[in-house]
């Protein structure tokens, strides 16, 4: 690498270095961003004027505690300058949000995927979801930094290609390249487990946090990493992808396409189809519709068909969980997903089981931010890539 990508690539880290600082420790002097950056008081001068000419900084108009000089100005993060659309494609629905870089939500949206839809449907019905959401009310003067988007598979970046996603048909898709063509905002596209670890790093229980795993136990399951602050992809961009691990020996040998061992009984899809199968060995009547957050319900009723189910699973989610921990070590692990809602029955078993298992227990929470982890999650990355495109390239 030449002399000159190095001094940009380093002027690229400090500069996201110094927003997020200010992101999170609004409002705040330049003095003191300098004294915690390490960095040169004329350097900060110039890199919080370059963000404020972005307008993603401003004057604060309260001042800095005077120590028998003049009080120092502090600037604070403008998060209302502009708006990102998120967008959580899920396994069974697509819930999409328009909020602005502080994370206030402004407009939100639901669609729940068509049981006949085909790759080609879920492609058009997101097409048509931006759409609404890039025309929804917004303040006055508040300019849309970009489109986030979470795809429930594999996901090469910076490329945008989903190379595979089981509950959407998509292989090989150049998403973010087509979403790119179609609308007038830079798009980029994410695995959205990756991105719930995001908005948990930036909104949820990871804010303070360098090392996590989010887990997300819905109609999949998958694992987002933040490693040193940072996301942990791995050498195919596959890290995270749990929905393999083997909760047995039983399990080796076998060719797992569409759903790994782990999902194929701990997820929502694996935890119906478990009660399905010992309720029809109990001759027990079997609904027609039933739901993951059914047998939780019975569960807690009292219902031990529904117990069994959910002990089980708490064994296949610990097993998960203790390997995670032995190997990543994270400071905090979060539980999300349509399954995590019912942590109540989930957290204390798994530390129980785990407890003396593994050196060291991680911190094991729910999601604060249930089904929004994705979307905060794009805003994130959104903020986080075009600090410095928009560096150089100003937003119409």
């Amino acid at each position: 690498m030449g002399r000159s990508a190095t001094a940009s690539l380093m002027r690229s880290i400090n500069r996201s270095a110094v927003l997020e600082l200010i992101r999170e420790h609004s409002p705040i002097a330049r003095s003191q961003i300098a004294r915690q950056m390490d960095m040169s008081l004329p350097t900060v001068m110039r890199i919080v004027a370059n963000l404020m000419d972005e307008d993603l900084v401003q004057s604060c108009n309260s001042c800095g505690q005077s120590t028998g000089g003049r009080p120092p100005s502090l600037v604070e993060f403008n998060g209302k300058a502009y708006a990102v659309v998120g967008v959580d494609m899920g396994g069974t629905k697509m819930f999409g949000t328009v909020a602005d870089l502080s994370g206030a939500i402004q407009h939100e949206l639901r669609i729940a995927h068509q049981k006949d839809d085909g790759p080609s449907d879920y492609l058009e019905r997101l097409c048509e979801m931006i759409e609404t959401l890039l025309g929804a009310p917004r303040p006055p003067g508040q300019r849309v930094r970009g489109i986030g988007i979470g795809a429930p598979g594999v996901t090469l970046t910076p490329e945008g290609i989903v190379t595979w996603a089981p509950s959407l048909g998509w292989r090989d898709l150049p998403l973010q390249e087509i979403l790119n063509e179609r609308f007038d905002v830079p798009v980029f596209v994410e695995n959205d487990v990756n991105l719930a670890a995001l908005g948990e790093l930036g909104f949820g229980a990871g804010r303070g946090v360098q090392n996590l795993v989010a887990i997300a136990v819905g109609t999949g399951i998958g694992a987002g990493i933040i490693i040193g602050g940072a996301l942990y992809r791995g050498h195919n961009q596959a890290a995270g992808e749990v929905c393999y691990m083997l909760p047995g020996v039983e399990f080796l040998g076998r060719h797992y396409d569409k759903f790994g061992a782990l999902e194929s009984l701990a997820s929502a899809t694996g935890v119906v189809k478990r009660a399905r199968e010992i309720m029809m060995q109990a001759g027990t009547p079997v609904p027609e519709e039933l739901s993951a957050e059914d047998v939780f319900a019975a569960a807690r009723n009292g219902d031990s068909l529904s117990q069994q189910v959910v002990s089980e699973t708490v064994d296949y989610l610990s097993l998960a969980i203790a390997n995670i921990s032995a190997t990543l070590n994270p400071e905090v692990i979060i539980l999300g997903g349509g399954v995590a809602r019912s942590a109540d029955l989930l957290i204390e078993p798994i530390l129980q089981r785990i407890e003396g298992v593994v050196p060291f227990t991680p911190r094991l929470v729910a999601s604060p931010l249930e089904r929004r982890a994705v979307v905060m999650g794009a805003l994130m990355l959104v903020l986080n890539i075009t600090t410095d495109y928009f560096a150089v390239k100003q937003l119409p």
